[in-house]
């Protein structure tokens, strides 16, 4: 970690220790997200059930975290996000314990749900953590190095997972990923905060304080926020689920060729996140990287929807695309809490991120539909509009509330 925080310019910093208990926890909130991906043809033998059914298990997680999210985002500024963030890391942990634990699916789905309910507090406890206690001037940094880790988790999981199933079986690995957030929620316990070096403390909201916030979020600045995080999850979840049948459907490319030009594509955002943070940290411009990095996704996917490039240069587009949609996220972040008003950190993005969970239940809908119909190229087209269309939410955007 210390060469990652020395890249950013945040080592030795007195709240560097912050960040990096913060950062684990979204490397957790990642890992925890595709715990099932990676065991679902085992767990699906031992139980003898449907893939419909071990779809229920999915869909109560997503259901839960979309539904329950923005009020944790009220309770990150009323409690303390600390607080909260520890109680997700604790609620998680002994959801995927009890499922390693327990034989019964109806259990596991069940504990699915209750993990749903911890992963609420991911984006808006970190968030509001990050700006109370990052200056404003390492904010950005501090922002890339939390995305980097949790694009990192998302990497780490199918395989850490797989390899303590060859050893342990599925059951031990629910449990190794059990003690996974365990170990973080003590970490975050030993790290103390500081009240003076907080940007603002979390106060506990009275009956007007609570309704000023809710019109904080009905607010246009927040709205357009929160359709810039459905695009972007419309545009991310065209590209992760889709490209690999869409470019076989449309050139006839081959699976090692287009997973190839995939992995290339989530290696260079992920490297993109980290230059991102960089450039975040040199300008104030956040609009004008997010329209860049936007306008070139656009590009790159019209591109490859237009042109049957070649194994090499589909690979370097895809690639290209990536990096552009990692530098976006910084700028993203920053964004967001441009237009927020102090102290609401914790609903605002608790709020806005729900656009992930939103986007995240219509594209498989959207893109689905598109391959049944026989239109491979319009996954890519499509993803190009969403790509035009996030722009013009950024070119809008309102100042910051008062």
């Amino acid at each position: 970690m210390s060469q990652a925080t020395d890249l950013l310019g945040i080592s030795n910093m007195p709240y560097v220790r912050v960040v990096g208990v913060v950062s684990a926890a979204h490397f957790v909130s990642h890992y925890y997200i595709l715990v099932l991906a990676p065991l679902l043809p085992f767990v699906r033998a031992d139980y003898g059930v449907s893939y419909t059914e071990i779809g229920v298990a999915f869909a109560a997680f997503n259901i839960v975290s979309a539904a329950l999210q923005t009020p944790a985002g009220f309770l990150a500024d009323w409690l303390g996000a600390r607080v909260l963030l520890i109680g997700g890391l604790l609620l998680g942990a002994c959801a995927f314990l009890v499922v390693g634990l327990v034989e019964s699916f109806w259990v596991m789905v069940a504990m699915f749900a209750l993990a749903g309910v911890g992963n609420t507090v991911y984006h808006p406890a970190d968030y509001a953590l990050l700006s109370q206690h990052v200056p404003s001037d390492r904010i950005g940094q501090a922002f890339s190095f939390h995305t980097f880790a949790g694009m990192l988790g998302s990497a780490v999981a199918p395989v850490t997972l797989l390899m303590m199933q060859s050893v342990w079986g599925w059951r031990g690995a629910f449990v190794g990923a059990a003690m996974l957030g365990l170990l973080v929620a003590v970490l975050l316990l030993a790290v103390r905060e500081n009240a003076e070096k907080k940007v603002a403390p979390p106060k506990r909201p009275e009956g007007d304080a609570a309704a000023s916030g809710w019109r904080v979020l009905l607010s246009a600045p927040i709205l357009l926020n929160l359709m810039f995080f459905v695009l972007l999850a419309m545009m991310s979840g065209g590209t992760y689920n889709y490209s690999v049948v869409a470019l076989g459907a449309l050139y006839g490319t081959p699976l090692a060729t287009a997973n190839a030009a995939l992995s290339g594509n989530l290696l260079l955002s992920a490297i993109g996140v980290l230059i991102g943070g960089l450039l975040v940290g040199r300008t104030s411009r956040h609009g004008l990287i997010a329209t860049l990095g936007l306008a070139s996704i656009a590009l790159f996917t019209a591109l490859i929807a237009q042109i049957d490039l070649g194994a090499l240069a589909l690979v370097a587009v895809m690639s290209a695309g990536g990096f552009c949609s990692g530098v976006i996220m910084p700028s993203r972040d920053m964004i967001v809490r441009a237009v927020t008003p102090p102290g609401s950190f914790g609903k605002v993005f608790g709020f806005v991120t729900t656009g992930f969970n939103i986007g995240g239940i219509i594209s498989p809908l959207v893109f689905g539909a598109i391959m049944d119909h026989g239109s491979p190229r319009l996954v890519f087209l499509l993803v190009a509009v969403f790509s035009l269309v996030a722009i013009a939410t950024v070119v809008t955007r309102p100042r910051r509330l008062a």
